[in-house]
């Protein structure tokens, strides 16, 4: 790893356990499924919150546990840092079907011995009919086969996994730890009128919260006794680390945090358990700066901790990130590659009171991540227009190192756009990035606020064009509103894309709404549930309506393919007639292989119009067909809908993660010059190398999408060569621009790749020379080597801006 002599290094002892996580070969683990497959055994008859909260109880209980010669914090997921436990109440088909080619795919590999192989394949016939993807499948209306069959809306995810994608109340948490939490369970218990049917179900809830928290104070009382009991073996120095583990694990995350160590210890807890009882991705860190600065603050002005302490704790903390890993089906492995965890920090931004929020705990953690260049946490920073200038120009200095972080979320778009949607003011300013572009308020939200079914824009066009039937499949999608080759103008088209994204939005929304009922049923989550307010006082778990507020998101994949094919279709054939309707169609269906249709690519890439370059005949051609997509999802509402939280509605995102690559895979050949099964645009990002008139133009092209609207996210990625931000001008430039682009434009978020094209290529034919290349996929960063070539070269091709 290179040094940063402008952040400095690790400690010594860090960089070391830094580097034995990254060695570590993760491997597919059973231990947890056993346990898991035990204490459902065990408790069949009981109701599933009890069942759930019994489950998380035996894992905690006899799970493997050890403490890290180089931590000075305990907690692990799985049996060795990096390995991935199997959650078989959520399914067992891919980890059955995939045992033999784990250790086989191109990205994302895991390993696995032939013991494990055994110890899954003993317990799958329990969970046959009974787990959630049995149950979801089963729940789902014949009506929507076709596109499960097809896996169309990308719902492997869902049905494989948690829901997640949210960040529980740290700060409430801190201030009282889980003693307060039963506290106000027992007495909420307490108030229970029994002869009210309702009343029911939230007694069995309050006994499993109270289950949990039991069980979590024990799991960490596990860490107390075994680090007293390698203390006793221990060098001097170490003896008294491990006797101080020892000490704090004894008290939280059960008692308040009283120290900035003990703060934390308590996280970390809490954000490992969280992805032990369930392996839903994206659970965030929030406002971290915001709720870790007392600590600090305080401990440093009694003189107990200075900041080098922190730094090296907080590096702890990020490298204990990383030990979390997720064992994903191969097909769920394209929207997700480089085995993401997605655990966002967040920092800067605003107060309640709209003051700056920048705080020394702001550059600590800067300077921490900076220091241990991982690809946890992923970090965001919070833009508004008065950010203390030092804190962004350090910011900028932690982009050049070249990782693909942090990203930025700005304040003057996503604020407004909550208050907008109900939220008050006070918690519209408390938001936080969670997993990758995505907002929500810390501890108040409920699942899913993005990460829903995908909508494959380029092929809904498409399935429009050729009157219903997809394309891929042969399989009908829709009423056939016309074919391509009969349509007297684009108008007509346009008619036929809105009628399509329509119905097919309708669909989407009924498989959300099966599956979101599925898994209310099957797996609540008990701890997750019990850390989000208001959960307890309702006496609900996040998916019966436990949240404050609830919004969802799917996620809208290949816009900028969308925009380059309207544009194409409507200035070279209906305008400029240079081809004809069937010419083009034929060149589609041919894939642009004969010598006629690669003349025809040749003029859709090079005499076309191309969003990301401001130029509103594009640009303006996909706000028209973003907004019937968006004007048919606002009429639908969540399942948590007029169950307790504010919204309970739908809007528009962006943030497809690595799902162009995927999703480009189940695509023929669009009208913009893509081949069939080629990547798609990824987010909100022009298509690669159709941005030509520089970073400002895409701005101003990204900023015409109806953003106010996309609160999901709006995900812009940006490629700039190290040698570009060499000089403090250019350094200047960059922050010139990102501040228009934040201030005037109200873009929503960008992010920088810093690395230069012939380094990928090389780190493609040597990557034992590039093991610490790290890269921003989406909203995301990962270690290039684990990516699949796909995405490699997905990255590899993305524009190169100039400054």
């Amino acid at each position: 790893m290179e040094k940063s002599s402008h952040f400095g290094s690790l400690t010594p002892r860090m960089a070391k356990y830094r580097q034995s996580v990254l060695d570590a070969k993760p491997y597919v683990r059973s231990q947890r499924a056993l346990l898991c497959t035990e204490a459902y055994r065990n408790n069949m008859e009981k109701p599933t919150v009890l069942k759930r909260a019994l489950m998380l109880k035996n894992i905690l209980e006899k799970m493997s546990i050890y403490i890290e010669e180089e931590s000075l914090l305990a907690g692990n997921q799985a049996e060795s840092n990096r390995d991935a436990p199997v959650f078989p109440e959520y399914t067992m088909k891919f980890v059955i079907d995939e045992l033999d080619t784990f250790e086989k795919r191109d990205g994302d590999v895991f390993y696995i011995t032939e013991q494990t192989k055994e110890d899954l394949r003993s317990i799958a016939s329990f969970w046959e009919g009974i787990n959630l993807r049995a149950k979801g499948e089963a729940m789902l209306p014949e009506e929507v086969d076709v596109y499960m069959e097809t896996g169309f809306f990308g719902m492997e995810g869902k049905l494989n996994a948690g829901d997640a994608h949210l960040a529980v109340n740290y700060k409430k948490l801190l201030k009282q730890g889980l003693k307060g939490y039963e506290a106000q369970v027992k007495e909420e218990k307490s108030k229970l009128d029994l002869t009210d049917p309702e009343s029911i179900s939230k007694y069995h809830f309050y006994d499993a919260v109270l289950i949990v928290i039991e069980a979590v104070r024990h799991f960490a009382l596990r860490y107390a006794k075994l680090a007293k009991e390698e203390a006793q073996k221990a060098s001097a120095l170490r003896k008294e680390e491990l006797l101080e583990i020892a000490r704090i694990c004894s008290r939280v995350p059960y008692e308040p945090a009283q120290s900035f160590y003990e703060a934390i210890q308590s996280v970390w807890f809490i954000q490992l358990i969280l992805q032990i009882e369930s392996n839903g991705h994206s659970v965030s860190f929030g406002r971290f700066d915001q709720y870790m600065e007392p600590y600090y603050k305080k401990d440093k002005e009694a003189g107990l901790i200075d900041e080098a302490k922190a730094l090296e704790l907080l590096s702890n903390l990020w490298i204990k990130a990383l030990t979390i890993n997720k064992v994903r089906s191969q097909a769920h492995t394209f929207s997700s590659a480089g085995s993401p965890m997605y655990q966002n920090v967040t920092i800067g931004g605003q107060t309640p009171d709209k003051k700056d929020a920048v705080n020394e705990m702001s550059y600590l953690v800067l300077t921490s991540v900076a220091q241990t260049r991982l690809t946890q946490p992923n970090l965001t920073v919070r833009y508004h227009a008065h950010i203390d200038p030092h804190f962004f120009d350090e910011c900028i200095e932690v982009m050049k190192l070249g990782f693909g972080m942090p990203a930025l979320n700005n304040d003057e778009i996503i604020i407004p756009s909550f208050i907008d949607k109900g939220v008050k003011e006070e918690d519209a300013y408390d938001y936080s990035a969670i997993g990758c572009v995505e907002t929500a308020v810390p501890g108040k939200w409920g699942y899913r606020c993005t990460g829903m079914s995908y909508m494959n824009f380029p092929r809904i066009l498409l399935i429009a064009m050729n009157d219903g039937i997809d394309l891929t499949s042969q399989k009908r999608f829709t009423k056939g509103y016309g074919k391509f080759t009969d349509m007297k103008s684009f108008d007509e088209l346009m008619e036929a894309w809105d009628k399509t994204v329509r119905e097919l939005t309708r669909m989407s929304v009924i498989v959300e709404n099966t599956i979101d009922l599925a898994s209310e049923k099957e797996v609540p989550d008990i701890l997750c549930s019990c850390l989000v307010d208001d959960c307890i006082h309702r006496g609900k778990t996040i998916k019966e309506g436990g949240a404050v507020y609830d919004f969802i998101s799917g996620l809208q994949v290949g816009i900028a393919n969308m925009a380059d094919s309207l544009a194409a279709i409507r200035k070279l054939v209906f305008e400029e007639k240079k081809i004809t309707q069937e010419e083009l169609w034929e060149a589609l269906l041919d894939d642009f292989s004969s010598e006629k249709s690669k003349r025809i690519q040749k003029m859709l890439i090079q005499e076309a119009p191309k969003y990301g370059n401001d130029d509103d005949y594009a640009d303006q051609l996909i706000v028209k067909a973003y907004d019937s997509y968006i004007d048919e999802m606002k009429k639908y509402p969540n399942t948590r809908h007029n169950r307790g939280p504010i919204g309970g509605i739908r809007y528009a995102g962006t943030s497809s993660i690595s799902a162009n690559v995927g999703q480009g895979y189940g695509t023929m050949a669009t009208p913009d010059g893509r081949k069939a099964k080629t990547p798609l645009a990824e987010g909100s990002s022009p298509a690669h190398a159709m941005d030509t008139h520089g970073p400002t133009a895409v701005f101003k092209s990204v900023s015409k999408l109806p953003t106010i609207e996309i609160t999901g996210g709006s995900l812009l990625n940006q490629k700039v060569t190290p040698s570009m931000l060499a000089s403090e001008e250019n350094k200047q430039k960059l922050e010139m621009m990102i501040r228009t682009f934040f201030n005037r434009l109200h873009g929503y978020h960008v992010q920088y790749n810093v690395v230069d094209k012939a380094t990928l290529l090389d780190a493609q034919i040597h990557p034992e020379n590039h093991q610490d290349l790290i890269v921003r996929v989406a909203g995301y960063s990962a270690f290039f080597n684990v990516l699949s070539k796909a995405t490699q070269d997905d990255i590899i091709a993305r524009t190169e801006q100039q400054l």
